[in-house]
């Protein structure tokens, strides 16, 4: 449904005044409840040393309160996680030991295992996964193809990472992988370091980068309802590669309305922008690329498309930007109260938007073990720090995500 300029005034004016009466109700309650990944907090490793911790936030203040009790991400090194897109499923891949387990999500936030899938044909080593918008397909990239567990540039085998495929049923669960001929996974480059689907299910993108060479990499997929790959060919190939992307691409984002592509340069501290063509054809903007904090670690899109935001890890900031909606350029001009820093925990790895309202932003901090909360203006996409933060959380967090609680929705008016 699309509306007209007066419409989204009216509609936005609408939903101001309704969240305002929400957020100023006497009784807080909570409208998501977000799951971090990370260690066990031991110093002796155990062979099951991933653990899920539950955070419940507030609506009112956006304050963390830990819930229920930490579970076993069932496997080693959780280093990634997605939800369902009906909020019944969480999903963490353990790159320890290559599995992907399956939590049901209770009512009250509660995980309950439900199904591991240990990937061997698949590619080993996992570093990112993420769910189609649909909720009908699983992406995993892998650092290894099978049976490696090293990977050379232009070697006959062992030559880059996998990713694969993984259809989800009605009840969440995995099935066989999608197969691609006589493999099960669709060959990457080496050190894959992320995945992204685009909101309307036509594309997948995967970051890889070359230390010898010192080129990025993004490789895209067009993709068909059942999972099977189709690889898309760039017009500004190097070496038969699609889409060079800086010197070494981390983390990827992308628009609700799947016409650009963000991707932060560790190695440069830069955001390269694409815009994407027909196909899935990534074509980078011509004002890009465009300035970071130091290491940029993490990137995430705003619920409305407005907004993004980065975690850096070297400086331990966010830096926030306007998403212009007609060019996808972004702008840095968001800050908080004229200053250019929002200062987090030490080396932010992860960030999120609340899906719920769209109303906090969060950063998952490695080396201090903690969460930092802002509150962010829907309206100028600043943010500010949230009440008696930072907060503890399991022993290297690493993945962060979030699922309403109840029937929230985010406000969203499309561009």
């Amino acid at each position: 449904m699309k509306f007209n300029k007066v419409g989204q005034v009216a509609l936005v004016s609408a939903t101001a005044l309704i969240l305002a009466s929400a957020f100023t109700a006497c009784n807080p309650v909570t409208i998501d409840f977000l799951f971090v990944a990370g260690d066990n907090n031991s110093t002796v490793k155990t062979p099951v040393d991933g653990q899920i911790q539950t955070f419940e936030i507030d609506r009112v203040s956006g304050a963390l309160n830990i819930v229920n009790s930490t579970v076993s991400s069932g496997g080693i090194t959780p280093v990634s996680e997605a939800v369902s897109t009906d909020f019944k499923n969480f999903y963490v891949a353990n790159q320890g030991d290559s599995t992907l387990v399956q939590f049901g999500i209770g009512g009250s936030g509660q995980l309950t295992s439900v199904k591991t899938t240990t990937m061997s044909a698949e590619g080993n080593t996992p570093v990112a996964i993420t769910m189609n918008a649909a909720g009908t397909l699983l992406f995993v990239a892998n650092r290894y193809q099978p049976g490696c567990n090293v990977a050379t540039d232009g070697a006959e085998t062992c030559n880059g990472g996998a990713l694969a495929v993984f259809p989800v049923g009605s009840d969440g669960t995995l099935g066989a992988s999608v197969s691609n001929g006589s493999l099960n996974y669709w060959p990457v480059g080496i050190n894959p370091t992320s995945v992204n689907s685009l909101a309307n299910g036509t594309a997948a993108y995967v970051s890889t980068y070359n230390p010898t060479s010192g080129i990025g990499f993004m490789y895209g997929f067009s993709s068909s309802a059942a999972g099977a790959l189709t690889s898309i060919a760039g017009t500004s190939n190097i070496s038969g590669k699609p889409f060079p992307s800086g010197v070494k691409p981390v983390a990827i984002a992308s628009d609700p309305t799947s016409r650009f592509v963000y991707v932060t340069d560790f190695a440069q501290n830069e955001l390269i922008a694409f815009s994407v063509l027909d196909g899935g054809v990534l074509n980078p903007l011509i004002n890009g690329p465009f300035k970071t904090g130091n290491q940029p670690s993490a990137i995430t899109v705003d619920p409305r498309g407005k907004f993004i935001y980065i975690a850096n890890e070297l400086d331990n900031t966010v830096s926030a930007y306007n998403i212009d909606l007609s060019t996808g350029t972004p702008s840095a001009a968001v800050n908080t109260t004229g200053s250019t820093t929002n200062t987090t925990g030490t080396q932010p790895v992860a960030i999120l938007v609340d899906n719920a309202y769209g109303r906090y932003v969060y950063t998952a901090n490695f080396l201090d073990n903690s969460l930092t909360g802002f509150l962010l203006n829907s309206s100028t996409g600043t943010i500010t720090t949230t009440q008696s933060g930072p907060y503890p959380s399991v022993n290297q967090p690493v993945a962060v995500v979030s699922v309403p609680r109840g029937n929230h929705s985010i406000q969203v008016v499309q561009p």
